[in-house]
């Protein structure tokens, strides 16, 4: 199997208290180390994890701290997929949701900008999400190899 082709996985849940988004961060950053991103890409990876997990606990659990936020990374070959998952209240407008500036929270004092800030930082993004059901976000990259950029 060439390095093109290689798959590696990691999958993990941890309550959804504010503290565990750095953790969250850290271990998806340790996982994709492996494919020795620029420090850009890795910066960007570590950003969109934090605002979906943050999106899982502000808006999906409400910041109920008893809840099970999932995380799960897949690399194949030069490529990153990441998965963040909640069974919270899900999004009833998913394209007013996706608007920049637009958020559930105002009393919170929050940008709106965690939708807006994954599609600028991934290749791709989709997500699902069902009322009372939760949501999911599926986001791709792909790591450019830094061996390419100084040949």
């Amino acid at each position: 199997m060439s390095k093109k082709d290689a798959r590696n996985f990691m999958s993990l849940q941890f309550a959804s208290l504010s503290e565990n988004e750095g953790f969250a961060r850290v271990a998806v950053a340790a996982f994709i180390a492996q494919l020795d991103p620029t420090m850009n890409e890795l910066t960007d990876i570590k950003t969109v994890v934090s605002e979906a997990v943050t999106n899982a606990i502000i808006h999906g659990y409400d910041n109920a701290s008893n809840e099970i936020i999932s995380i799960s990374a897949e690399i194949i070959g030069e490529q990153i997929t990441l998965i963040v998952e909640d069974t919270g209240a899900g999004i009833a407008d998913l394209d007013l949701a996706r608007q920049p500036l637009y958020t559930s929270k105002p009393e919170l004092e929050r940008s709106g900008m965690g939708f807006t800030i994954m599609e600028n930082f991934m290749d791709d993004i989709e997500i699902v999400s069902g009322v009372g059901k939760g949501t999911i976000v599926k986001m791709t990259k792909r790591i450019e190899s830094k061996k390419a950029l100084y040949n």
